[in-house]
Parts: C-alpha cells; sequence; structure tokens
C-alpha cells in the first residue's frame, strides 16, 4: 500500500509510516505544534542517519560483512529519496524568502 508523504511528518516517519495509522497521526499532532527550525533540524538529522546506514550498507557489501545486494540497494534509494525531498523543501523555501524579500511595502 503506498503512503502519501505528509511534510509535517520526518522523512524516515514519512517512509515507515501508514495510511491512518496511529504512528502517522500522532506524529503529525506533535509536529503541528513544533516550531519550524526543530522540523528542520530533525529532517537533516533524519536524512544523515539515512545517509549511514547506507554507507555501512555500502561497506558491509564490499567487505563481505553478510549483507546481500538488496539491502543495500534499499538503504541507498531510501537515503537518496530523503535527500532529494530535503533538497526540495530547501529550495522551496529560499524561493519563497526570495519573494517576500522581492516585495514592495
Amino acid at each position: 500500500m503506498s503512503s502519501p508523504i505528509n511534510p509535517l511528518m520526518g522523512v524516515s516517519g514519512a517512509i515507515h509510516a501508514g495510511v491512518g495509522s496511529a504512528s502517522a497521526l500522532g506524529a503529525g499532532k506533535a509536529a503541528e505544534n513544533a516550531p519550524f527550525s526543530d522540523l528542520l533540524t530533525s529532517a537533516v538529522g533524519e536524512v544523515n542517519h539515512l545517509q549511514e546506514q547506507a554507507s555501512a550498507a555500502v561497506t558491509g557489501l564490499m567487505t563481505g560483512a553478510g549483507v546481500d545486494v538488496h539491502t543495500a540497494m534499499i538503504a541507498t534509494e531510501k537515503a537518496s529519496m530523503a535527500f532529494e525531498l530535503a533538497l526540495a523543501v530547501r529550495n522551496k523555501a529560499v524561493q519563497a524568502y526570495q519573494q517576500v524579500m522581492g516585495m514592495q511595502f
């Protein structure tokens, strides 16, 4: 079942949460009360964590430490998708900032 990514949830929470699940609803409510800077800090931390997991999986695959190809590929794709999402959010935030700065009062 495919679940939509909720921008108020963390990156890994959005990936692992199911539609209508209690964890998705609880994370969404908690995120509504959190400051935007905390949400960004949390999201960047989760992207970093996914990147570290992918790096460890690839290293384990290359050294023969019992990591199979599928696990390494899934970990690298999760890290790639999380980074692309973070980059898109950053680009939209910069674009919004530039629009606000260009307004005349």
